[in-house]
């Protein structure tokens, strides 16, 4: 089984995220932006991570393309691609990297949704969250392509489950036989 965990907008909190890495024994982990952390900060370690608007200190990447488990995930904060407005520049360029998985964040609105073979993931913010009042942070498991599930947290490590929408996704993936 393939994990990952997946946070957003924790603006320069530290103890959480190092609690999310030992509370979640993952295959990688993602950042999405806005930490507003060094990018030396130990509490950075391990992730993969992009540049959001608030980084201005941080030399991190603004996008990142990595494959984790035989799937492909576009990273990046969102900010570039104007995703408060609509998905749609997001879209173009995931197609482009032929992505799988494409994780963001900015808006601090939790959201998971299949767009023409590719899930969207914004795990929320685990400091402000925004439209739900639970701050979040999200888990992607899979065992292949045809079984992909996302599970929504609170920071204390509860499921949410009244989030509205899919848990279970299939997506389209060249790169898995």
């Amino acid at each position: 089984m393939n994990k990952v965990l997946i946070v957003s907008d924790s603006h320069g909190w530290t103890v959480e995220l190092d609690e999310l890495k030992k509370r979640h024994q993952t295959a990688a982990k993602i950042h999405c932006g806005d930490s507003e952390l060094a990018s030396c900060a130990p509490h950075m370690n391990g992730f993969v991570k992009v540049k959001g608007n608030c980084d201005w200190k941080a030399d991190f990447p603004l996008d990142e393309v990595v494959e984790i488990g035989g799937l492909t995930f576009f990273v990046t904060h969102g900010h570039r691609y104007d995703v408060k407005r609509s998905l749609l520049h997001l879209q173009y360029r995931a197609k482009e990297l032929h992505a799988d998985v494409v994780c963001f964040g900015h808006s601090h609105i939790a959201y998971a949704e299949e767009i023409d073979g590719q899930l969207f993931i914004n795990p929320g913010s685990i400091r402000q969250p925004r439209r739900f009042k639970e701050p979040s942070y999200a888990v992607l498991e899979w065992d292949d392509a045809s079984r992909i599930q996302v599970v929504f947290y609170r920071n204390d490590g509860q499921a949410i489950t009244s989030f509205p929408y899919e848990k279970q996704f299939n997506i389209k993936n060249n790169n898995l036989c």
